[in-house]
């Protein structure tokens, strides 16, 4: 897609998007997780001063779209039929990907970046445009509202739950309550929380040939040993989910088939097995709670 020169910018062509007379106002993005807000509510980033997230030593730094566009350029990369993974480059704040679902009755957009470029939005016409987007939870909201706009203002959609995580509240942010929102392409929300009150994961049943996938953000976590997940309120601060609240994340889930898992990264995928690897994750985080160490072991499916 967007190639980089030789200096190190962006190539031609992959300018900043500019929404023009959109309402948006000046923003800025926060350095550390990548969301972006209005200046006038930009003071300290209330995402990072959270206690799953963190300021860095240097205190808060704030970069504007132009700044963050001049250094980085977005690159899409096709997963499987149907499914892309957008990604900045070099990785910029958290550095997660955003998945786009294409499908027969409407694209899809699964989390956000904070880069919004015209070579990227391009690229998603190009696949046909986006109905919806739906973002698992609040660190990875980046520019939700400019990728909406660019689209016509598609609906974002966020459980109420998270309601007072929404940086600047717009027409175009929708919240939803309940365990499950179906969105275009039988693609279903589902209400999951544990890592933010809110936390969602969007089920695709025709992914994986038809064997169902889930797309989750990092809730539950893929490990670096791949037949395992995890289940965490703080990643860069090292809080463990509590098992009451783990055991909710994959009760909401059980009643969805899946074999495919897609977390926020492209090494952060387990092809097959997904579901049952989620519950055996479960006995083993439960039991590690309680001290009990080397409990469970992983065995191939049969």
């Amino acid at each position: 897609m967007t190639q980089r020169s030789d200096e190190g910018n962006v190539a031609p062509g992959a300018e900043a998007f500019q929404v023009r007379d959109d309402g948006i106002g000046e923003t800025v993005i926060c350095a550390t997780c990548g969301v972006q807000r209005q200046v006038v509510s930009a003071q300290t980033c209330p995402v990072c001063a959270d206690e799953r997230q963190y300021l860095p030593e240097g205190g808060q730094r704030w970069i504007t779209p132009e700044e963050l566009a001049r250094r980085h350029y977005n690159t899409m990369t096709e997963e499987e039929p149907g499914l892309y993974s957008i990604r900045t480059a070099p990785a910029f704040a958290i550095g997660q990907r955003a998945l786009l679902l294409a499908t027969p009755h409407g694209n899809v957009l699964w989390d956000c970046l904070s880069l919004v470029d015209d070579a990227t939005i391009a690229a998603i016409r190009s696949k046909g445009g986006l109905a919806a987007i739906a973002i698992s939870h609040p660190h990875f909201y980046g520019a939700m509202r400019v990728w909406s706009r660019a689209f016509g203002g598609v609906p974002v959609w966020i459980h109420d739950a998270d309601r007072q995580w929404i940086p600047d509240p717009a027409p175009e942010i929708r919240t939803w309550s309940g365990s499950t929102k179906p969105l275009p392409g039988d693609l279903t929300l589902i209400h999951v929380g544990g890592h933010f009150d809110g936390s969602q994961v969007l089920h695709w049943p025709a992914g994986a040939g038809g064997h169902g996938v889930a797309l989750v953000g990092d809730n539950p976590n893929v490990c670096a040993d791949h037949r395992w997940v995890t289940f965490m309120r703080s990643f860069p601060n090292y809080i463990p989910l509590a098992a009451d609240e783990a055991e909710r994340v994959v009760a909401a889930l059980r009643p969805h088939a899946f074999d495919r898992l897609y977390g926020w990264t492209p090494e952060r995928v387990i092809r097959q097995d997904a579901k049952r690897n989620i519950e055996r994750s479960l006995i083993r985080h439960v039991r590690a709670l309680r001290g009990e160490h080397g409990a469970v072991t992983w065995s191939a499916r049969a």
